[in-house]
């Protein structure tokens, strides 16, 4: 094409398209990218696209040229006539076959576009078959050939498409009935191609389409068409990334064989193949080959999750022959952890079925595997020899080793908790063999930290019952020398903790092993974990501990002078109020206040300091408004009081919050632009008023909502509202207390409504709406009938309705909660024949269904299907007539675009009268969730 024959966009395209990549301004590349970004969205960028593509000026801008048509097919396909969809398809072929060369990203892009208008063009039949007639001809054409047979199976399932179930429908049969061909062609490839990149293609081809499921099973099976990866993988000279493909393909194959009854020869064959790694797994690793070994792990793990139902309902049985969990075991043997990882999940899996199952002879059948799985898992968690300080919990091996105690956790019960626990203390003295069959020799630190990291993922479902073994390791941890290594006495103390359940039965160990803890306490590299642990000791034997009530309540004033962290400080201070709770009222006060003060002095001391001297620099937690909130939020979260009988009974903590309010307001005052530091006072504040409860609704309360509302008004965070709905919920049933929280909602109101009707402000302010409708919800709880009669509940219904179609889960959950709440509402006006829930169904229930239907089919992700559906069902629970009558006008005004991604006409009527007649609400999830998948 001549350069003064391209259009004005062209020109601007690719000047745009040199300025992003050569200009070395960077607010001039910002603003080509901006312009570019624009220019693909308009529809101009059709005629522009196959411009730039026929010029091939080079390659950025033919790269954009490919991108922008793919875009427009993906997300603009209905600006095109029906008429030019032939012209646009002849086109791309074309530029495919004269691109080839380019650049595999332009390829790749060409191929997409040209897959995804295949998939939008019904009149279209077998793309695959024009595929190969157009390319396979030619050798050249190969590589674009198996790009196009490679993502045309990938872009079948893309939720950016939006295909509709009846189109899916009809491409997967095109795709069975071109299935077989397209099995021929990646044969006859097979025994041309020597290169192995295209091998790899080839590869990636074939696992695309098993991965789909659309290759019949047993033809693949008979065709040996997996013979060529199979034997990539059992060839150690195999290149890294061609055996990486080859594992790829084979696992996409193992995907599809899950259905073992449909494609019995292919489960079969992939079976005895699989099982034929084993030696090809040994020689890698004996190479010391990491990645071939994580390679065959793969398909190890990936054949035993496919047959992970006839493994427990038949072991030993054919398909159920327990030599791949032998080989899994092996995998898991392996020296680097990371092999290790890839079996988690099915050990996971094995677990919850076996558990599921609750056969006793199967379990047994599997106890060794499992027993051997938690050896295999203690070798792998050991720290490397040289390692001299505490592992940093941010460190990936520290993940693994998380990782492995939440499986032995898991697993452990086939083999039985305390039995384990015993075998583990036996290999801490050499008495057991390690899982290579060896005995155990001198049992240095790390092998010790390791098994002892091991004993306390199960410490807690060890019986009380066990007197042999715990008092042994109890007395030998608390005799560790201060000269043992440090990983190891921290992992100790962690053991400690974990052991509280078996230390409540024998009490006579609790004293001293508080004595150890406290010792603990003492080294700065333990405190954290010593406090962590003291926390179990005080939340599991409470009645035992509040003896050292007094001591605990120091302990916890020093925990910042002990280099306690704020975590853990937490934990203490909950593990703490959890032992004042057993606390006769007038000790619980008094000790409440003493544990309170230094938070509330603290508070106190920064509310009186200007802000620019509590920010400067990088701000300690003991500065940090937020240190002091959150360990009085703990305090108040954990404290309830058990003595409610006595006399003139006062909660205690009545009087502590009460003398705390004007320090609490005062940090709101000075913090409330900050919304870190307001959310963490509005916790604070819920948990204060959960604890006491009716105690402060006349002292408090007033203040309270007049504190927040003005603070709203003035920086409107979404927790003040979330904080409005706890106070509803406490005290909105109390005629006083509901007159003064209704004048807090109308203080809210302005406010909210101003930042929702923004510019896509439901989108930019969905905590706002979800917390919002949580205060309308509660209202509706608690004072219905003062609520719905209220000036502004018609207000905030119409923004309920608009704000159906928000796809953000939370706020849209609280959103149709609080319509249904409205619905079910049976309160009745006084002087009127009818409940006040019915004049709102008169008014709204149209606009409700209908927009709830349209959000459904167009908006929302599949997970907010199941709150429609219950908003419908309330609808109908009222009156199921008028429902029908408005899901039938919503279904008729359905937008009647020309596109395949819609209901046909008798499955419109179908669900319509399968709705209306539906006997429960969980038969309308059903049906909606079905008749969405029409329009997706």
């Amino acid at each position: 094409m001549a350069d003064n024959a391209l259009s004005q966009n062209a020109r601007s395209v690719l000047n745009a398209v040199n300025t992003l990549y050569q200009n070395p301004n960077v607010q001039e590349k910002e603003k080509a990218s901006f312009w570019l970004g624009e220019f693909q969205r308009s529809v101009f960028a059709w005629e522009t696209a196959d411009q730039l593509l026929h010029l091939k000026q080079d390659v950025e801008s033919t790269y954009f040229a490919a991108q922008t048509m793919r875009t427009k097919i993906l997300y603009s396909f209905r600006e095109l006539p029906p008429d030019s969809h032939e012209g646009l398809k002849q086109s791309l072929l074309t530029h495919i076959e004269q691109l080839c060369g380019y650049s595999p990203a332009l390829t790749t892009q060409l191929a997409l576009a040209v897959c995804d208008l295949a998939l939008q063009m019904p009149q279209w039949k077998v793309p695959a078959l024009t595929f190969i007639e157009k390319y396979s001809k030619d050798i050249q054409a190969l590589p674009y050939l198996l790009e196009i047979l490679t993502v045309l199976p990938e872009e079948v399932n893309s939720r950016h498409l939006r295909l509709g179930a009846n189109r899916r429908t009809d491409i997967i049969e095109d795709m069975e009935n071109s299935a077989p061909m397209v099995l021929e062609v990646i044969q006859a490839c097979l025994t041309r191609v020597q290169d192995e990149r295209i091998l790899s293609k080839i590869f990636k081809c074939l696992g695309s389409w098993f991965y789909l499921g659309v290759f019949p099973g047993n033809h693949a099976a008979r065709s040996n068409i997996l013979d060529a990866p199979f034997q990539i993988l059992g060839t150690l000279s195999s290149s890294s990334s061609l055996h990486e493909a080859a594992t790829d393909c084979v696992c996409s194959a193992l995907y599809a064989a899950e259905d073992v009854s449909r494609n019995q020869d292919l489960v079969q064959q992939l079976f005895t193949k699989t099982l034929g790694l084993k030696q090809a797994y040994i020689d890698a690793n004996a190479n010391e080959d990491i990645d071939k070994c994580l390679n065959l792990c793969r398909i190890f793990t990936e054949l035993a999750e496919s047959l992970l139902e006839i493994l427990v309902n038949s072991p030993g049985e054919g398909l159920g022959d327990l030599e791949i969990l032998d080989i899994l075991l092996m995998c898991v043997g392996h020296c680097q952890y990371e092999v290790a990882d890839i079996t988690f999940n099915y050990w996971y899996r094995l677990s919850e079925a076996l558990y599921a199952l609750d056969h006793k002879v199967v379990r047994e059948i599997y106890s060794s595997y499992a027993e051997g799985l938690i050896f295999a898992l203690v070798r792998h968690c050991q720290m490397e020899p040289d390692h001299d300080t505490i592992l940093d919990s941010a460190d990936d091996f520290a993940d693994f080793r998380n990782n492995s105690a939440d499986l032995v956790k898991d697993v452990v019960y086939l083999v039985g908790p305390t039995e384990c626990f015993i075998g583990l203390f036996k290999m801490l003295s050499g008495e057991i063999q390690t899982p290579d069959g060896t005995k155990q020799g001198v049992v240095t630190w790390d092998i010790t930290e390791s098994v002892l990291f091991m004993m306390t993922a199960i410490a807690k479902n060890v019986k009380a019952t066990e007197v042999t073994v715990t008092p042994q390791v109890l007395q030998a941890i608390f005799s560790l020398p201060p000269s043992t290594h440090i990983a190891v006495r921290h992992t100790s103390i962690q053991l400690v903790g974990e052991l509280s359940t078996w230390i409540e039965k024998h009490p006579d160990l609790l004293n001293h092993t508080l004595q150890y803890l406290t010792n603990a306490l003492q080294t700065k590299e333990l405190s954290s974990v010593a406090a962590t642990s003291v926390q179990y000791l005080c939340e599991v034997c409470q009645s035992q501990m509040i003896q050292h009530y007094t001591a605990l309540i120091q302990l916890v004033q020093v925990a910042d002078d002990l280099q306690v962290s704020s975590d853990a400080t937490l934990g203490l201070l909950k593990g703490v109020s959890s032992v004042l709770s057993c606390l006769p009222v007038d000790k619980a006060h008094d000790a409440l206040t003493e544990l309170c003060r230094s938070q509330v002095v603290a508070l106190s001391h920064l509310s009186q300091k200007q802000p620019n001297e509590q920010h400067a620099g990088n701000k300690p937690a003991h500065t940090d408004p937020v240190t002091w909130l959150d360990r009085l939020a703990v305090i108040f979260r954990t404290f309830t009081t058990k003595d409610t009988a006595t006399n003139g009974y006062v909660h205690p903590c009545k009087q502590v919050i009460e003398e705390m309010w004007p320090v609490l307001q005062s940090v709101l005052e000075q913090h409330k632009a900050e919304n870190r530091i307001v959310e963490r006072w509005c916790r604070c504040i819920r948990f204060a008023v959960r604890c006491v409860k009716m105690a402060i609704v006349s002292t408090l309360v007033p203040s309270l909502t007049t504190t927040l509302s003005t603070a709203y008004n003035s920086s409107p965070h979404s927790c003040f509202l979330y904080l409005g709905s706890v106070l509803v919920d406490e005290y909105g049933s109390d005629m006083s207390a509901s007159n003064i929280l209704l004048e807090m909602l109308e203080g809210f109101c302005p406010k909210t409504f101003d930042l929702l009707n923004e510019e896509k402000g439901l989108q930019n302010h969905p905590d706002t709406v979800d917390d919002l409708f949580r205060l309308c919800c509660r209202f509706v709880e608690r004072c219905p009938l003062k609520f719905l009669s209220h000036i502004v509940c018609p207000p905030l219904l119409q923004c309920a309705i608009a704000a159906i179609v928000l796809d953000h889960r939370d706020a849209n959950t609280s959103v149709t909660k609080f319509l249904r709440n409205v619905i079910e509402s049976r309160v009745g006006v006084p002087g009127e024949p009818q409940d006040a829930g019915v004049p709102i169904m008169l008014m709204y229930g149209e606009e409700i269904v209908q927009r709830s239907l349209n959000a459904s089919l167009f908006s929302l992700p599949s997970y907010l299907y199941p709150d429609i559906a219950e908003l419908w069902w309330a609808v109908m629970q009222r009156n199921r007539e008028w429902f029908k009558t408005w899901l039938e006008k919503a279904l008729k005004n359905l937008p009647s675009d020309a596109t395949f991604a819609t209901a046909t006409h008798e499955q419109i009527l179908q669900f319509l009268a399968e709705v209306t007649s539906s006997s429960e609400g969980r038969n309308v999830s059903y049906l909606l969730r079905d008749f969405c998948r029409l329009y997706r």
